[in-house]
Parts: structure tokens; C-alpha cells; sequence
């Protein structure tokens, strides 16, 4: 037997019956041969860490942006955080963890720059919804690797899409990475408000502290044990209604006293700005884009290629190129 069969008969002999099986997955959109040495999952979640856009996550916005400072998130760290929640209820559960790994790890490849601002902007100025989620889903599918894409099987695909959204992912795995998401930006999201000054854990709703806890690590540790339990040894992912409704609750106070806070996002107005000139900069000029997105302008059509390219942009890059367009640069009469 090979690595893999090794590997595929264990998940059989010891996941629980309603966990994905790598032996079993529905597949991927363009056939190829199975590796000897790793399962179809494993194989994804290699293929996503490999990836340009997975590398670009070190340099977006997770809440704050242009934070000055060290130990603010970036998408990338938030995206380990929730594959590590996410790995943990997977393994709790008897569930299968290469398919929630490589599905949290892909979660949000499609992030704009600076964060939901970007989102936004691509929204007002495309006059169509732009959605995080759908992009993850088209990075993979369709801008990575010169337009080839990744290759994913479906499950991961599938767990990508949905980890937000009206749409739930089929498995468990993938229902999992859309609650650890959550888990981890609610929670992630308060230590760096409170590092910013915005916030102090004094300020959580004492209601919602007596349920979740007082701390960082309290809370997250009630969240992940209460999911584990309520879920064990049944086809469902779930939480009990208090500590759900208190998991709500604290994101709804995040949202009016972080997300929608003034110092946090006082410099929304220019990141929009700089996502939209850009946009209507390179829908003006087709011909400045990178080589690789060029052959894609008649199979598209420009719009769309636009959004792909100034949305794969980190925010370092999008102010370069802001300033490299429309800044003047010094010069000197020799």
C-alpha cells in the first residue's frame, strides 16, 4: 500500500461516520493522478500555502489599517488562528482535519486591501456586490497560477465559499472553518482593539462576560469546548443557545464600538479612495496590467480583470502604486 491508501484506511477505521473521507471526495473540476504520499486534502492545503495569494495575506488589513506596530493581525495571522481553532474542533470531533485545515487556509484569499473598505469600494465603484468569499473562491479556482488555478477538490471549494454567506457548506469540516472564523476575529479583534487603546476588557458587557469569560484565552476556550461538546457524536456543528447568543452579542458590541469606531477606521475614507482611483485608472488603461492578466481581458472582459488585480493587491502595493500614478515624483535640473 502506498502512503496515501495508508493514510485513507485509517480515516476509515477511525473518523467518525458522517466525517469527509478523503477516499471519497466528489473530486476536482479538472481530473489528475492521485499522489502516492499524500491524500487529496493534504494535497490542497499544500497547494494553498504554496500560493501567491497566500503569501500576500502577511501584508493586508485585518481590522486597523496601517497599524504602527508589531503585533497587529494581518489577515494571515488571522487565517492561522482560525486553522488552528478549527484543527482543534476538527480532532475533537473525530472529523477530518486535512479538509478543515486546507479550507480555513484558503478562507480569505480574496480579501481586498485594506480590509472591508476594499470590499466596499469594489462594491460602490463596480455597482455590484463584492463578495470576500466569492472571490476566495475565484483565486483558486481561476487567478492562481497564471489563470490555471488550484485545482481544489470540491469539499474545499465548497468550504471556502461558505464560510460566509447565506450558502453552508455540505461537511462538517467545512461548517467548522465558518465558525472558527468567527471564533477568531470576534476574539482576535478585541486584543487588538485593546492594544489600540479603543477598548478594555472592562468594556465587555458584563452579561456577555458571564457567559464567555473575562480574558481572551476564557473566551475562546469556552466557545471551542461548548461547540465540542454540544456537537459530540452527532451530524450537526453546533452551540448551546446562551453561549451562541452571547457569541452574537459580542459581535454586535464589537461592531458599534470597533468595527464602525472612528479611530479605528479614520483612515477608511483614503483607502477607498485609493482602491477606486486605481480601478478607474486601470479600466482606463488595460494595457498597464501585468502580463499575466492580460490574456484574460477578451475571455472576461475588463471590468472583471480589473477587480481581480487591484483586489490581489496587498495595501503596501496598492498605496505604491497609488503614488506612482497619480503622486508627482521629485526631480531635479541638472
Amino acid at each position: 500500500m502506498t502512503i496515501r491508501e495508508v493514510i485513507e484506511q485509517r480515516e476509515r477505521e477511525t473518523l467518525a461516520p458522517y466525517a469527509a473521507l478523503a477516499a471519497e471526495s466528489r473530486g476536482r473540476g479538472r481530473e489528475e493522478p492521485e499522489r502516492d504520499d499524500r491524500t487529496c486534502y493534504q494535497r490542497d492545503a499544500d497547494r494553498i500555502l504554496h500560493s501567491r495569494s497566500f503569501r500576500r495575506l502577511m501584508h493586508k488589513t485585518q481590522v486597523f489599517l496601517q497599524p504602527e506596530g508589531d503585533h497587529y493581525r494581518t489577515r494571515m495571522t488571522h487565517t492561522l488562528e482560525v486553522a488552528r481553532i478549527a484543527r482543534t474542533i476538527a480532532r475533537a470531533l473525530n472529523l477530518n482535519e486535512d479538509l478543515t485545515e486546507a479550507a480555513a487556509m484558503g478562507h480569505d484569499l480574496g480579501h481586498t486591501p485594506f480590509g472591508h473598505a476594499g470590499e466596499k469600494a469594489l462594491t460602490e465603484v463596480m455597482e455590484t456586490p463584492f463578495s470576500h468569499n466569492e472571490q476566495s473562491l475565484r483565486v483558486v479556482d481561476k487567478l492562481e497560477k497564471a489563470g490555471q488555478g488550484l485545482n481544489l477538490t470540491y469539499e474545499v471549494r465548497r468550504g471556502i465559499l461558505c464560510h460566509s454567506g447565506p450558502d453552508m457548506a455540505e461537511t462538517l469540516e467545512g461548517q467548522i472553518v465558518r465558525l472558527s472564523d468567527r471564533i477568531a476575529y470576534i476574539n482576535h479583534d478585541i486584543d487588538d482593539a485593546v492594544r489600540a487603546g479603543i477598548l478594555s476588557n472592562e468594556d465587555i458587557p458584563r452579561n456577555i462576560a458571564a457567559v464567555l469569560g473575562e480574558t481572551h484565552s476564557q473566551r475562546i476556550n469556552t466557545l471551542v469546548s461548548d461547540l465540542v461538546r454540544t456537537s459530540m457524536g452527532k451530524p450537526i456543528i453546533a452551540m448551546t443557545p446562551s453561549v451562541e447568543a452571547a457569541m452574537l452579542e459580542l459581535r454586535e458590541f464589537m461592531f458599534e464600538r470597533v468595527y464602525r469606531n472612528p479611530v479605528a477606521k479614520g483612515e477608511e475614507v483614503k483607502a477607498r479612495r485609493i482602491i477606486q482611483e486605481l480601478y478607474k485608472y486601470y479600466l482606463a488603461h488595460p494595457e498597464k496590467l501585468p502580463e499575466d492578466f492580460q490574456p484574460q481581458l477578451d475571455l472576461e472582459g475588463m471590468p472583471r480583470v480589473v477587480c481581480d488585480y487591484v483586489a490581489g493587491m496587498t495595501d503596501k502595493y496598492a498605496v505604491y502604486k497609488f503614488e506612482e500614478i497619480f503622486v508627482p515624483s521629485g526631480w531635479a535640473v541638472r
